[in-house]
Order: structure tokens, then sequence, then C-alpha cells
């Protein structure tokens, strides 16, 4: 009996594929020369991780883990998962600080500075310049990501994962870059993001948060293009793969405004629960992506009362969201599939804005900085992993950890790993040791932090560069100890003079990757096309950016 069970996890093992360490998979130079120094002790863990991985699958009838990944919008550090916290803000976010002590706290999670790169990592595993696809962007562009990137859902599917998109994008307007062309069974999203959606209203212009954009706000007799401010942007689509994307809940003529971005909230939270019930029937497992719009909402009158003490918008509407993936996971539990389901809840970049936010309530707090920065305020957010299968609760860890490394992860914890490409560099390290065994097996002490196309910092154990400008030798370059200035107010001399030489070693291994694999170009194209029912003042709005182009 126990050599046939030995011969069973034998065989399960073998199916969930290689690590990241040991699978052909071309990554940072910087990775390749940490790892060569722990190449023995990793390798050996591997096996160890591959035994691990394959009891729990046993325990769990042979099925892998189903994976739900929620990602949360424009949120600093500290503004949900710690009480304590909570107290201090004067919020309230009581299931996510739950979700917290059931599961992996990670203390030192980086992201990219702002949404569409932090997006960009996750899906591709990559540094979003890699991709192309490396700022933010707004209205009509005819850019996105290419389809030549690989995603985490494309490497799931292959593998055999149910896969399912709901809430923000935020990748592209172009075909190519829809989710349901990028590895997704279903999606619902919208094409754009917030600021169309919760600030180009009237609805904002009379809460004061948005100034110009509403033609009643101002009249200007001089003004001469009439086409200066965009117009006729599609709202939410919905689409399986392989099909056409369809606009919803719009009309022809129909004006968007905050009563729509409250109802399309509440579509995707219940667009959310109804896809779970549904992939719990499928015999596959599952990766669900939920990436609600809320807490972003800078309008005050659609509430007749606020209850949190704070009273800002998206304080309010934080809690609100808090309620709502208490939702999410007492349905797991009602489905009875918690127990194998790998919950990820982490923000997708530091607040809307540095500083004090009158509006929305927000606040960088510990890390100075906020959307956009490389400062630790713009990059450094709360991120929480529970898996009761397998993680144990009520832990910290303060190992690095980036967002591109959930890429990697999720594959091989997915049995996909062979399924990434190996013809491109790969950011994502796997960090299943980490999840598995807890605090001091994370396999990451640095963190490359770029502003769209331009390496503003590196970051280093306990240490940060702020890169010198051309012609600045690194020595001059401002170095700062973040475990004692975690705002970055006072560089140390002291430590320039014997880090520079290091951080700029590190600096060339990196370019030398870049050298031999060479960024991509992001994928460009007419926006809009496969949606099948775009309104007249779409196609006029399409019409006029091809007309320069």
């Amino acid at each position: 009996m126990r050599l046939a069970r030995l011969l069973c996890l034998a065989v399960i093992a073998l199916s969930m594929g290689s690590s990241a360490c040991a699978s052909g998979i071309v990554q940072d130079g910087e990775f390749n020369f940490v790892k060569a120094q722990h190449l023995e002790q990793w390798s050996e863990q591997d096996k160890q991780i591959d035994t691990k991985l394959a009891e729990i699958r046993e325990k769990q009838g042979g099925k892998r883990p189903n994976i739900l990944y929620i990602l949360i919008d424009d949120v600093g550090f500290g503004e949900f998962g710690i009480p304590e916290l909570n107290y201090v803000r004067g919020t309230q976010t009581p299931r996510i600080n739950k979700l917290s002590d059931e599961g992996l706290s990670f203390m030192r999670m980086y992201t990219e500075p702002s949404c569409t790169p932090t997006r960009t990592a996750m899906m591709t595993g990559r540094h979003p310049v890699r991709t192309g696809l490396e700022e933010v962007k707004v209205a009509l562009i005819g850019e996105g990501l290419p389809k030549n990137e690989v995603t985490i859902a494309e490497v799931l599917s292959k593998a055999g994962y149910a896969t399912v998109h709901i809430g923000k994008w935020h990748m592209g307007d172009i075909k190519e870059s829809y989710p349901h062309n990028q590895g997704f069974d279903f999606a619902a999203f919208p094409l754009n993001q917030q600021v169309q959606l919760s600030l180009m209203t009237e609805d904002a212009e009379r809460s004061n948060a948005m100034t110009g954009y509403v033609k009643s706000s101002y009249t200007d007799k001089f003004a001469l293009d009439k086409k200066f401010k965009p117009f006729g942007l599609v709202t939410g689509v919905e689409a399986y793969k392989g099909k056409d994307a369809h606009e919803v809940d719009m009309e022809a003529g129909e004006q968007w405004n905050q009563e729509k971005y409250n109802d399309m909230n509440l579509r995707y939270q219940r667009q959310t629960l109804e896809q779970l019930r549904s992939l719990a029937k499928q015999e596959k497992p599952f990766f669900l992506q939920y990436w609600p719009l809320i807490p972003l909402n800078f309008v005050r009158s659609d509430r007749e009362q606020f209850n949190m003490q704070n009273g800002g918008t998206m304080v309010e509407s934080m809690n609100q969201l808090d309620g709502w993936v208490g939702e999410i996971l007492d349905e797991l539990d009602k489905l009875g599939i918690a127990d194998n389901t790998l919950v990820v809840l982490m923000g997708d970049n530091g607040p809307f804005l540095r500083g004090y936010q009158k509006i929305t309530g927000m606040s960088d707090m510990i890390y100075r900085g906020g959307k956009a920065d490389h400062l630790e305020g713009g990059v450094r957010v709360n991120a929480f992993a529970r898996w009761p299968a397998a993680i144990k609760p009520d832990t910290l860890a303060g190992d690095m950890i980036h967002v591109s490394d959930l890429y990697t992860t999720f594959a091989r914890l997915g049995g996909a790993t062979k399924y990434i490409p190996t013809d491109r560099i790969i950011d994502g390290i796997d960090q299943t040791a980490l999840l598995l065994e807890g605090e001091g097996n994370g396999r990451r002490d640095y963190v490359y932090i770029y502003e769209g196309v331009v390496l503003r910092s590196i970051v280093k154990q306990k240490f940060k560069m702020h890169m010198p400008a051309p012609g600045v030798p690194g020595a001059a370059a401002p170095v700062f100890d973040i475990a004692r200035d975690p705002r970055e107010m006072t560089p140390l001399i002291e430590a320039a003079l014997w880090s520079g030489a290091s951080f700029q070693d590190m600096l060339k291994r990196h370019m030398m990757g870049v050298k031999k694999y060479p960024h991509s170009k992001g994928g460009s194209d007419k926006p809009y096309e496969g949606i099948d029912n775009l309104r007249p003042e779409t196609l006029d709005a399409v019409e006029t950016f091809m007309s320069w182009h």
C-alpha cells in the first residue's frame, strides 16, 4: 500500500510540471546572479515542494487548486487588512482583515507605479517596459497588450483551467488586447477606466472632483476645436473566447453618469458570484480574476449617509468593497471549495494622489508617494494569500515579492510551468516555496522600478538607489535605508559610498538582458474593432481618431 501511494505521488509530482528554477525559463541577470549562490539549496527544496504539492493534490482528490485573484485599485499600504490602521484612518475593512488572519500576509509586496503597468506585469510575468505597454492611457489610443505576449490565462488554459475575468482590464482598446482574446473563456470589462467612468461626468463636476470636461461647466466662445474633449467612448462590454464583444447598458445618445457607474460595479460583483457558482460545478480547476472598479469613487451626492468616521468617498467605497469580498469568501464556503482555492487579494499601486486627499479620504500614510511614483508609496501594497489546504494561517512574510512573481507561481501551482514561453525574459520568480514554507523562503531580494520607459530606482534588500541623472556617477546617487527611512527623505552618503558600485553592477546585469532580448513593441490597431454594436457617436469618435492616424 505504501509503495502504491509513493508511486501515485510520483506520478502527480511529475504532472505538476517543473519549477521555474529548473524549467529553462529565461530570467533577469540579477536573479541568475542570486540563484547561482543558492542553486543547490533551491534545487533540493524544489524537490521537497513538488512532493508537498503532490500530497496536497492527492488529499484534494487529484484536483489542482482553484485560483481567485482580486486586485484592488489605487489604495495605499495600510488602508485594508490591518485593523489597527483602520482605527488610525477612521475606516473599517473587517472581512479583508479576517482574510489576512486566515492566510499569509506579504509585508513587502511590490507592484508597478500605476494600473496598466501592474496589470501587464501580473498577466505576462514581465516588466511592462518589455511589452511596450508601460504607461496609463485614458481615452482612445489604438494601442494595447500585443497578441504575442503569453498571459497567465493562456498558460493556465493550456493546462486545462477554466478562465474568467470580471472587472477592470485597462490593457488596451484594440481587438487583440481584449481579455477574451488573451486567454479568458469569458470576460466582462470596461474598455477604459475610472477617469472616464467616475470622473468624466456631470456628477463629478458638481462634486468639484472634475474641472472643465462637462460643457455646462464653462463657456468659451474662442474654442475652435469641437473634438478636443474625448467623446463617444465605449463603456462596458462582455464576450466569450473567440467571439466579438458586445457593449451593455448603454444606448445611442445616452449620457454616462454616476448611477451607471454604480450599476456597473454592482453588475461586476453579481457576475463574479454567478461565475463562481458556475465554475464550481465544472470538473476542471478554475482561474477567476476579479478586478473591481471601486473603491475609485469621487462623488458624494449618491450617498445619503457616510458610515465611516473618515468620511472620504473612496474610504466609504472601500468599506463597501470589503463587504463584497466577504460575500465572495462566504460563497466559496457555501460551495464547499474554499479549502482548495488559493485566494490572493492585493492592491495594484499606491493611492490615487500623493499626500492628503480631501475628497477621497485616502492617504499615502506610511510610505511617501502615490500612483505613478517610483517611491515606496507608489509601489508598496498590502497583499494576502489564503489557501487552507496549504498555507499556514495568521502568518507574515517579510520576504520581498513582486506582482510579476504571481505569474510563475500560479503557473507552477497549476502544473502549467511548461507553457511559460522560453524565448523572452520572464521577470516573475516562482515563489511557491514562500507560499508553502512561509517567511524566509522567498527567492527575491531586489526590484527594478520603472516610471514609463525610465528606470527610476533599484531596491536591493533594505537599500534603495534613486537612479542618477545621465553623467552623474553612481556614488553621487541618493541611497536610502527604507527600513529606517520608509518615506525616502534622507539619503545616506555613507551608504552610497559602498553600495554605488554594487547598484551599478545590478544595472549592468539588467541591461545585458535587455540587449540580448530587446523590448517588444506594444500592439497597435484601429480602436474598438471586435465590438459588434458600436453606437453612432462611438463610430464618429473612431473615424475622428483614424482621420489623423
